[in-house]
């Protein structure tokens, strides 16, 4: 049977009908893709477990190894084992050791760390009173520490007992005798010196205060020489030149400041920077504590009598 083709191609809905036929089937396959690609996921899902995927895996990642990853691997590894087979050295600032089971050797090492509670009093008192003699004498001790750290590294004498973690080899002269000596000392003189200069006609408790304060000092500080050498940190002659080292320095810091630096001080005080930080100079107030204590009531009276006003009103 032969078809009329003149017939077919003169057709007037032919084209039309082509148009809405390839347009269907576009639209039922971009619908059917989506499904297709679902299921896919979900065999690959179903197939992580197969022993197929797995080699796969296991061939990629060996495609995906080179030269360059290998060396840094094993740069990592030699990296972390010498990291590990290396000394560790603690902070020994605070480290003290002791016999173990000795009571007084703990004592000792205890009161040993006078020297670090001495210099976090120096920073609250400086942060919160601002006194221009008191930051002259911290600055003081970290003369007398530099000082220490000077001839240690001069003398180089080594220490009676070897320690691997220590802050120093060298044990000549003790910087906790040195250290402890010259805060003794400068308290002594800061005492009988300028405090007894200041106030001619002292009550009877404020004596006994002060020789209170100087028998403390006294006694931390012999505490503290016997500790180092009785945890054996120094020799006898290591703690000895310390000493006197400190009772020297203190002897000097306390000449200079007070002949020299104290007369500066209201000059000092006037200055710009020192109204930023709030700097003041207390030489001339015997009793600092007696003095803040009557001026914070007096203005705390002031202060309330003031407000009773104003609610009164």
């Amino acid at each position: 049977m032969k078809t009329n083709r003149s017939a077919v191609l003169s057709d007037p809905y032919a084209e039309p009908t082509a148009i809405i036929i390839v347009v269907v089937v576009v639209v039922f396959a971009q619908g059917k893709k989506q499904p297709a690609i679902r299921r896919r996921s979900k065999c690959q899902n179903k197939n992580k477990g197969h022993p197929a995927t797995a080699n796969a895996k296991r061939a990629s990642r060996k495609k995906m190894s080179s030269p360059d990853l290998d060396s840094v691997v094993q740069q990592q590894v030699h990296y972390i084992a010498g990291y590990n087979h290396s000394d560790w050295q603690p902070i020994t600032l605070t480290l003290v050791e002791y016999p173990k089971g000795d009571l007084l050797g703990k004592l000792l090492a205890w009161i040993s760390l006078a020297p670090l509670g001495i210099g976090a009093g120096f920073v609250a008192l400086i942060l919160f009173r601002r006194d221009l003699h008191t930051i002259v004498f911290f600055i003081g001790t970290l003369f007398n520490e530099c000082v220490n750290m000077v001839l240690k590294h001069w003398i180089q004498e080594p220490r009676p007992m070897t320690r691997s973690q220590i802050w120093t080899e060298y044990g000549m002269p003790s910087s906790h005798s040195q250290f402890m000596c010259f805060f003794t000392q400068y308290v002594l003189l800061f005492i009988f010196i300028r405090l007894h200069h200041m106030n001619n006609n002292n009550a009877r408790m404020e004596r006994l205060v002060r020789l209170l304060v100087l028998f403390v000092c006294s006694v931390a500080t012999f505490l503290v020489c016997y500790g180092r050498i009785y945890l054996q940190y120094h020799s006898l002659s290591q703690v000895m030149v310390g000493a006197v080292v400190g009772l020297i320095v203190g002897t000097v810091w306390f000449s200079l400041t007070h002949w020299f630096l104290t007369p500066l001080f209201p000059m000092v005080v006037s200055w710009k920077v020192s109204e930023l930080f709030l700097l003041r100079d207390t030489t001339l107030i015997p009793n600092i504590l007696w003095f803040e204590y009557t001026v914070t009531r007096q203005e705390a009276r002031a202060r309330a009598r003031k407000l009773v006003s104003m609610k009164s009103q």
